[in-house]
């Protein structure tokens, strides 16, 4: 199996306790659209339950036997984001990006630099923020024979000090992975495990430990079963009992809805609870 990333170790348990969970938001809408010549487009809408809506436009062109891509987005905060990829240009492996924004409003902008290196055995990443600080973050992991191991750091140029730095060490199989992350200066701990019990279900959960707030221990649990090839449903409790549930099903092809509600099992007679829906068009 692939290295992942530093952020990714613990991917596979992330990944089955927060995505496809559709309470967050009250509505979301995203359309998708592909060109015959590698240009493909996304339109996202979103409708909080405080009745905010919010929207983003992506345009993306991919020239891979060049390895270029480029991508334009435009969000409803009047937000211009331009990325340049170039991906094994160099050398095998290694991905640049460049990532550049500005907000018309205020004339704010932005410009980072990033370096993507991964081989068999090894994956790094180095982030650079060229108009704030300027500011470095380097991640980097290593790996043998499912075992993996990796820490990351920042640094601010302009104060000449580090201002962060995580650890993580984990194992991955085919069915089943394992991690223990220390982020926030190793302050905060979290160990997750995932499970991949057949080719219906997956289990996994998460343990986190806030060393600078007290002995408190935070838990999440969830599951994931597979009613057939086009749906299936989802559901989660953490320790203070807040639970949620999803169901996601392809419609007809290019069309998939996913409806998701979240409740606090200890206030079932407040109006606690969050109703979501979203709707994806493909094609």
């Amino acid at each position: 199996m692939s290295v992942p990333a530093f952020s990714d170790i613990a991917k596979a348990a992330n990944d089955l306790l927060n995505k496809d969970f559709y309470h967050l938001s009250a509505g979301t809408l995203e359309v998708k659209s592909n060109t015959p010549n590698n240009v493909a487009f996304k339109v996202t809408g979103k409708s909080g339950h405080d009745s905010v809506t919010s929207g983003t436009i992506e345009g993306k062109y991919t020239d891979k036997p060049n390895g270029l891509t480029l991508t334009q987005t435009w969000n409803t905060a009047n937000m211009l984001e331009t990325k340049i990829e170039f991906a094994d240009n160099l050398a095998k492996g290694l991905k640049a990006e460049g990532i550049f924004s500005f907000l018309p409003a205020t004339q704010a902008r932005g410009a980072k630099f990033n370096l993507h290196f991964k081989q068999s055995n090894f994956h790094g990443r180095a982030f650079f923020d060229l108009l704030k600080g300027p500011t470095a973050s380097i991640d980097a992991i290593v790996g043998h024979e499912g075992f993996l191991a990796g820490a990351s750091a920042g640094y601010d140029v302009q104060k000449a000090k580090v201002t962060g730095y995580s650890a993580a060490i984990g194992y991955q199989a085919p069915t089943y992975s394992a991690a223990i992350t220390a982020t926030d200066n190793l302050s905060v701990f979290s160990a997750s495990y995932y499970h991949k019990v057949n080719s219906q279900v997956e289990a996994g959960s998460k343990a986190t430990w806030n060393s600078k707030s007290g002995n408190t221990v935070g838990l999440e649990v969830a599951a994931k079963y597979r009613l057939d090839p086009v749906s299936f449903v989802k559901a989660k409790i953490n320790d203070r009992g807040v639970a949620a549930v999803a169901y996601n099903v392809l419609l007809r092809e290019g069309v998939t809805l996913g409806v998701g509600a979240s409740f606090d099992t200890q206030k079932l007679d407040q109006a606690t609870h969050k109703v979501g829906t979203s709707f994806t068009f493909e094609s």
